[in-house]
């Protein structure tokens, strides 16, 4: 099991920038993929970012070049830069993971934190 705890939303002016923690309850070394997600009033929730524990990076279309994900093993946590945001990057941003226990997976959420931009 792992718990997950976000950390650094906020208000912020379109154009601004945020850095959202993740702190873990366990080592990240061994976990294979760590993930920011977002979710809008009335929409679905998607995919903002990910990273592996090789550092390999996957972002949405809608964030490329305005966002980073990195991760931090001395502090088991994983980071969200939020550069030039935009009104539609309103969301409560969750951090994800999934843990395998023999031929079982679980999914692991954090309790998410609220980005708002104004325009």
């Amino acid at each position: 099991q792992v718990q997950l705890v976000e950390s650094g939303g906020g208000l912020v002016q379109a154009g601004g920038s945020l850095r959202l923690s993740c702190v873990t309850s366990r080592s990240i070394f061994n976990i294979a993929t760590m993930g920011w997600y977002r979710q809008a009033p009335g929409k679905q929730r998607e995919l903002v970012a990910q990273i592996t524990n090789i550092g390999s990076t996957n972002y949405a279309d809608s964030v490329k070049g305005r966002f980073t994900i990195s991760r931090d093993f001395g502090r088991n946590t994983v980071y969200l830069q939020l550069d030039s945001l935009k009104s539609e990057d309103t969301a409560v941003y969750y951090c994800h993971t999934k843990l395998w226990v023999g031929v079982r997976v679980d999914d692991y959420w954090g309790q998410g934190t609220q980005v708002t931009v104004s325009s």
